[in-house]
């Protein structure tokens, strides 16, 4: 008879050793489910490219994982993910019909499967509320960054946190820099005093523009009996909106920004900002309301400054990177040092995606458990903090915006396809849909 423990008891007792940052290697990941460790069962909710990109990672991650339940806000998400997984990974799925569900609720039916790991890679006005619902189920949890789109987001979610800890559930978040060894290992020779004092920083997202989703497409991701809503369109079309993508430097700058924010070892207390929308979709404001490039000018408490540049512009300098001023040297975070101490990273870069569900897995695996939610929660504010600055045209506190930042969404747990869009996002007479502008904006509520 088999004294391996059981699955149940596995998750009950995977929380007593604390790993905090654990790094694991993709080898180890496999050791340690040939020493014989149970079965991690995996509820995907949110089924686009990065939820099945997410769900690949953790079938290649060298660990016995099994696909259970999916969940996605339409019914052709879910289909087109199973359809597309089992290509290459039917053997680690078990997703009959009766564990795919649809629409905006539907994260609730899948995360009460009986499962280990919820994987939660939505629009990120959503994962607050799906977080805490798996918080409260007692799940472990993978997080897609950002985490929110607004303050009240970034506060549900550090109240979950917390919980989460209490529980001493793992919680991963898809900042995968800092899993990545040439990262790890230069960031922390920038703490032991490599480049002297960090006086300054540079952190770019410029890059050459992102999809577009048609009504037509997106009519064709709803069930026979559904009907193409305005609601329906926007959660398709979710990058194009502010209250669903948190813009831009929200939704991949935060790299950039949680780089930042790890080699000083600290948040900004304060921001300034400017930007625009110019030349998003040529101009045309009934498809997108974002903004296509931001600057930004953050202050940490000592007085240094981390200068932020994001744009989305077809024919422009293109660069996603990080460079670190300091006292006695510079730094690209990404592997080297200037200076005195020079150093050239030559070990294996390890592709971040792939790195962090080796390292979840080994974790879990081993019994052992690391919590990422606050470096999350607080990365995702610091880019919320940058949008904010940037759409008002004003210097902005953290403390007052995390306490009194403006609710982009008030009845969000009560959404479906069909119920109305936030005011914010609804267009106007001349068919436009509303842009914030500098000098009118509000970040308060």
């Amino acid at each position: 008879m088999s004294e391996q423990p059981s699955r149940r008891n596995f998750v009950k007792t995977s929380g007593l050793v604390a790993a905090s940052g654990a790094a694991l290697s993709s080898s180890i990941a496999g050791k340690a489910h040939a020493g014989g460790s149970d079965e991690i069962r995996i509820a995907l909710v949110g089924c686009g490219g990065r939820g099945r990109g997410a769900a690949e990672n953790l079938f290649k991650s060298g660990g016995n994982v099994k696909l259970v339940a999916v969940a996605d806000a339409f019914p052709k998400g879910c289909s087109d993910a199973i359809r597309l997984l089992s290509r290459r990974y039917a053997d680690m799925m078990d997703v009959p019909e009766d564990r795919m569900f649809s629409g905006l609720d539907a994260y609730k039916q899948a995360i009460d499967v009986d499962c280990d790991l919820v994987v939660i890679a939505t629009p990120p006005a959503f994962k607050p509320q799906q977080f805490e619902y798996a918080v409260e189920k007692g799940r472990h949890i993978f997080c897609e960054k950002p985490v929110a789109s607004d303050a009240p987001g970034v506060r549900r979610f550090m109240a979950a946190v917390r919980e989460s800890k209490k529980k001493n559930l793992l919680v991963g978040i898809g900042l995968q820099r800092r899993h990545e060894n040439q990262y790890k290992e230069t960031i922390a020779r920038i703490h032991d005093g490599a480049i002297g004092d960090v006086i300054a920083q540079r952190v770019y997202w410029n890059g050459g523009g992102i999809w577009w989703r048609s009504p037509q497409e997106a009519a064709g991701r709803l069930g026979p009996d559904q009907e193409l809503t305005e609601m329906a369109f926007q959660c398709f079309n979710w990058y194009h909106f502010n209250w669903l993508c948190g813009d831009q430097i929200c939704e991949q700058h935060i790299h950039n920004l949680d780089v930042g924010c790890w080699v000083k070892g600290e948040y900004p207390v304060e921001c300034n900002g400017m930007g625009g929308g110019e030349m998003r979709m040529d101009g045309d404001r009934s498809k997108s309301q974002i903004f296509d490039h931001t600057f930004c000018e953050y202050t940490f408490a000592d007085g240094t400054k981390m200068f932020s540049q994001g744009r989305h512009l077809k024919g422009s300098w293109t660069h996603v990177g990080e460079a670190v001023h300091g006292s006695n040297g510079t730094a690209n975070p990404a592997g080297e040092i200037m200076g005195p101490n020079a150093f050239k990273f030559a070990g294996e870069r390890q592709r971040g995606h792939q790195q962090e569900q080796n390292d979840l897995v080994a974790t879990l695996a081993k019994g052992d458990i690391y919590n990422e939610g606050e470096y999350g929660a607080k990365s995702t504010f610091t880019a919320i903090l940058g949008r904010e600055a940037c759409y008002s045209g004003k210097i902005i506190k953290w403390d007052e915006l995390l306490e009194n930042g403006r609710d982009l969404c008030p009845d969000i747990d009560n959404l479906t396809l069909d119920s109305e869009v936030p005011e914010s996002a609804r267009k106007g007479a001349d068919g436009l849909y509303k842009v914030p502008e500098p000098g009118k904006y509000s970040p308060f509520a």
